[in-house]
Parts: structure tokens; sequence; C-alpha cells
């Protein structure tokens, strides 16, 4: 596993199961080119509720551990999941030599009342470490802006201090375009002395259409100066992104100059705008 050093940044990208066995190809080229390049700690992959992606999650880590991937983390979330498919999961995890886990919630389907046999993250942490002591090191969600579903943002602040407290090692927060969210969140993190690396999630900026549907799903604040600017942009494929990698790696570079711990790189499956990212930041 990798340690936390704050003098060596930690670096990974998250990937979502193609639905397509052409997409998964074109996924694996895409996590060599990453992997050649940026040399990640760990790939995540991200796991639909309710079934909807748990097998294609499954099958892209398989894929990834085959074609050389140096760690994969998969995402396990516990939304209408019972305590033995977890327990079924995680020894298939561990039968793969996995070590490394992105611990969720995940999201409530909308047309179903059932939660399963947890509620929350904390408690699907707990499970997990009852059942496999600190054979995975437990990645968390955080949220500087706050999730979309919190009563107050002191509600959101104790949710996370609870998954901190139930065993979690490190914790990639939601995108964000606001540095001093991110700063403030880690201060408040300090203050109480919780003790894990924050890593900031990273979003390229590649498209206007789905970044401000993605924003407004996630809770995740475009700022208003960023926002009119792509806005200007949206029929400028070339001038929107090159804006995007401009305000992405500026954010990234003073995020590093902070002390941030690393970065997670929501990559969309693409390499080419994790890469113009990288690229700026290597020659800072």
């Amino acid at each position: 596993m990798t340690s936390h050093n704050r003098n060596t940044p930690v670096f990974s990208c998250e990937f979502f199961p193609p639905k397509t066995d052409v997409g998964m190809e074109k996924l694996m080229a895409v996590q060599r080119h990453l992997q050649k390049n940026i040399q990640p700690a760990f790939f995540s992959v991200t796991f639909g509720a309710g079934g909807s992606t748990r097998d294609r999650t499954l099958e892209t880590v398989n894929h990834l551990l085959a074609n050389g991937a140096t760690d994969v983390a998969p995402h396990i979330s516990c939304v209408g999941s019972s305590k033995s498919e977890i327990k079924a999961l995680l020894d298939t995890y561990i039968s793969k030599g996995i070590r490394r886990l992105v611990t969720l919630r995940g999201d409530i389907p909308q047309d179903s009342q059932a939660a399963g046999d947890f509620a929350h993250a904390s408690e699907l942490i707990d499970f997990i470490r009852e059942d496999s002591g600190d054979h995975f090191h437990i990645e968390v969600a955080a949220y500087p802006e706050y999730h979309p579903e919190s009563a107050t943002p002191e509600s959101d602040f104790e949710n996370f201090t609870q998954k901190v407290k139930a065993g979690a090692n490190s914790a990639i927060t939601q995108y964000f375009y606001n540095i001093d969210a991110y700063l403030r969140f880690v201060e408040k993190c300090e203050q109480v002395s919780l003790g894990i690396p924050v890593v900031p999630g990273i979003m390229p900026i590649t498209n206007f259409a789905s970044l401000t549907r993605f924003s407004d799903t996630c809770g995740a604040e475009i700022p208003r100066w960023i926002r009119k600017q792509l806005e200007a942009f949206q029929d400028d494929t070339a001038s929107l992104q090159r804006f995007g990698c401009d305000v992405v790696s500026e954010l990234c570079t003073r995020l590093l100059e902070q002390g941030a711990p690393g970065m997670h790189f929501y990559s969309l499956n693409q390499a080419e705008a994790t890469l113009a990212i990288w690229q700026r930041l290597k020659s800072v």
C-alpha cells in the first residue's frame, strides 16, 4: 500500500465500468497511457447502486489487473446491499489481491426504499473492519462544499467524522473549483485531529453541458467567472478545453503548494485532458 508522505504527493485516476466490450478495449488503452505517463498509485473503479454496474465493476477490476495496473481500488457502496452480499464481494477482492477500497453509501435509487443492511458508509466501514481487519486501505468520500443531501454543514462534517472514526485511512473529495472550500475543510479536520490525508478530487473541464449537469447533481459549484467563460466557449471546443486546462492546472498547482497530499483525477475514461493537466504540473 502507498504510505502517506507529505513530501511525495500520491496521484490516482478514476474510471467507470464501460457498458460494452469496445468500451472496455478503449479503457484498457487509456489505462496503459495513463500508467505510462503518470504512474498512478492506483486506479479506482466506480460502482452502480442496485446492481446496475456491479458485475461490470468486478469485470473492469479484472481487466485492469490483467492489463498490468499497479493497484486497483474498487468502489463499494452499501445502498441496497445485504451483509452477505458485501461479505462475498470482500472475499472476492481479497482473493484477487485487492488491498484498497473506496467505500461509499451510494445513491439511493429513486424507485426503491430498500436501504439494505447499511444506512451509512460508516456502518459499511465498521463491517469491513470486523470482517477483514486491516487488510484494506479504506478511502472515503469528503465534501468540501457539502453533500447535496446534508441538512446542515455541521451534520455533513459529523458524517465525515464518523467515517474516519469507523476506520477510514484516507479521503477523496468531490471535485471543486473553489480552493478555499477545500482548505477550510482540511483546516476543520486538523482542528478536531482527524489525522487522515484528504486528497482533492480533480475534474478536468472538457464539455460545458456535461460539467454543468454533473455539478448540478452532486452539488459542486462552478464559480460564476468560470461558468460564464465556458458558456462563451461552448461552441468552440478547442478554446473551451484550453481554458479548462488552464483553470484546472492552476487549481492543482495551488493545491500542491498548499500541501495537498496528492490528486485523484476523475478521468471520465479519457486520457487526454488528465495528461494535459499532468504535463502542466510537471513543468511547474
